[in-house]
Parts: C-alpha cells; structure tokens; sequence
C-alpha cells in the first residue's frame, strides 16, 4: 500500500531546528550528571577539598554523605546534585576526577615499589643495598644499611610488632623514589 499525500504535511516543527534537543537526549544527559554526582559523593573528602567545586555544590555533595544510601531521601539528593552539575564545566570536572584518582593510583604503586624494596634489603643484606645504590644513586648507603640493621634487630626481638626502622626505611625509600 502506497501513501500518498504532501510531504510537507508529514513535516514536524523541529525538523529545521538545528537547537532542538530531544527528551530523550535531554534524559541521558541528566542521567550522566547523576552518574557524575554519585562518584562525587563516593568520594573521601579530602579528594572532594582537591577538586575545588563551588560552594553549592560541595556542601551538598557533603550533604549526601550523611544521608543513608538507598532511602528516597538519598535518591532525591542525588537529583539535585545532578541538578547542580548542570552549571558545571563537565569535562573539566571529569579531568579533575581522573587525575586525582590517576595520582592515588600512582602513590600506592610507589608504596608497593618501596614495600619491594625493603624486604630484599632486609633478605639480602648488602648486596642488596649495593645494588639499590647503583640503580639510585641518590641514597645515602650509610643511612640505608643502618635503617637494614635496626629494622632486622627489631623484627628479631618482635617478630610479630611492625618494626619501626622498616617502616622508616620505607618512607625513606620512597621520598628518593619521588625526587
């Protein structure tokens, strides 16, 4: 079956408009503000501090933090937060967000480098702080073999209790790492 007709008359109001945005468009792009404001609020609030949102939006993103999770109260706060996102420069946010994170990320894989670190020196002994000192030249051998020999005289009086030298000697380990 043919229809025929002008096709003028089968024309919408919106078929011209290159500003027209749909409903439908309209309800993704709040659902991606919502999505944002939930990873805002699982957020620690010392992340929250280092991304610098506006007054608004961080005390109510704080806000969330005190409302229990699953309770319409939590849902609705979530809507206002997407609200409030609308206002926000998206993707600056998002690189906030990424890097922050990106960082944390960095950090804990310094740490695992220097826990690493730290018990070869404590396995092997010398030979082991030779060869850190060859890799990285930066580190003080005297101070490396005296923070290696209190951290296993410790670990021999407690073995159970974290030794104190082993502890230093993974911040030390880890602040030349960083420079």
């Amino acid at each position: 079956m043919k229809v025929v007709g002008d096709s003028e008359h089968f024309k919408q109001p919106f078929d011209h408009d290159e500003d027209y945005v749909s409903r439908a468009e309209t309800k993704r792009e709040i659902v991606i503000y919502q999505e944002l404001g939930k990873k805002l609020v699982a957020l620690s609030k010392t992340q929250i501090d280092r991304l610098e949102l506006d007054e608004l939006l961080y005390d109510n993103v704080l806000k969330t933090k005190t409302i229990k999770i699953n309770t319409e109260a939590y849902r609705r706060q979530l809507q206002f937060i997407g609200k409030l996102m609308r206002y926000v420069d998206i993707e600056e946010l998002q690189l906030k967000m990424k890097n922050m994170l990106n960082q944390n990320s960095n950090e804990s894989a310094k740490q695992n480098v220097a826990e690493k670190f730290k018990d070869q020196l404590l396995s092997e002994g010398d030979s082991a702080v030779q060869a850190l000192i060859e890799k990285y030249p930066d580190l003080e051998r005297q101070k490396l073999r005296q923070l290696v020999r209190q951290s296993k005289k410790e670990l021999t009086k407690k073995p159970d209790e974290a030794s104190k030298s082993a502890i230093e000697l993974v911040k030390y380990i880890r602040s030349e790492l960083a420079e």
